[in-house]
């Protein structure tokens, strides 16, 4: 079975002037369908540059990003777009949901954007939002929600259209610590029932210490922890 995301000797550099910073500088890394990885890295360690490359948001200098078996870092931007659209969930530290929509129109509308009729859309955003306890919310503006239940609604998002991949940047890292266990307890819950493969990037060392595997980036490189 290939690995549902296999980070291959990945380097990113960056010219300031005449100086060029080497923020990544070989980065390997496989991750299993099913498989729930940490993240740690020092503050201005490479963290957020390593997740964008992953999640085809960014180009790496060199190196190869697969997914599922098949390598996407040398396609265009309207290639990297769909496979993102298809592949990959993104989960961030605020939830960015649109505020002049409600939970259920936040979840639909990526659906729709992928070719999805409304209907079908409107009743697949009901059956997440219903998943992590919301569906009575499904009609709230995210105004009208505690931060707790915007990120969970964020999270749906991130998983409505089945992706392979979930990759998350400290998903409750906005998250008063009591929040932020039951989000994460919730955000655990789902990504094992759906076996899809997530790397989630933390800086919370107990809540790294409940997935399958932490590895850590430093000096531009992947370590085990």
């Amino acid at each position: 079975m290939s690995e549902a995301l296999l980070l291959d000797g990945i380097t990113r550099n960056f010219t300031q002037g005449a100086r060029t910073l080497e923020v990544l500088k070989g980065a390997d890394l496989a991750i299993q369908p099913g498989e729930i990885v940490a993240l740690v890295a020092p503050s201005g360690g490479g963290k957020s540059t390593l997740l964008q490359i992953a999640g085809l948001l960014d180009a790496p200098s060199a190196g190869t990003v697969s997914i599922e078996g098949r390598a996407f870092s040398g396609l265009d931007d309207r290639a990297r777009t769909s496979a993102r659209r298809r592949l990959l969930g993104f989960v961030y530290q605020f939830h960015h949901l649109l505020p002049e929509f409600t939970a259920e129109e936040n979840l639909a509308i990526p659906l729709m954007a992928a070719g999805r009729g409304k209907g079908a859309a409107l009743t697949r955003a009901a059956e997440l939002l219903e998943r992590v306890g919301l569906a009575e919310r499904a009609s709230h503006l995210p105004a009208e929600m505690s931060g707790g239940e915007q990120q969970r609604v964020a999270i749906c998002r991130a998983l409505v259209n089945n992706p392979r991949v979930l990759l998350a940047d400290e998903p409750t890292g906005n998250l008063d610590p009591e929040t932020a266990g039951r989000v994460f307890d919730m955000l655990l819950e789902v990504v094992r029932e759906t076996g899809l493969a997530a790397l989630i990037a933390t800086h919370n060392h107990a809540l790294a210490s409940r997935m399958d595997r932490t590895v850590r980036l430093e000096g531009g490189v992947i370590r085990a922890a």
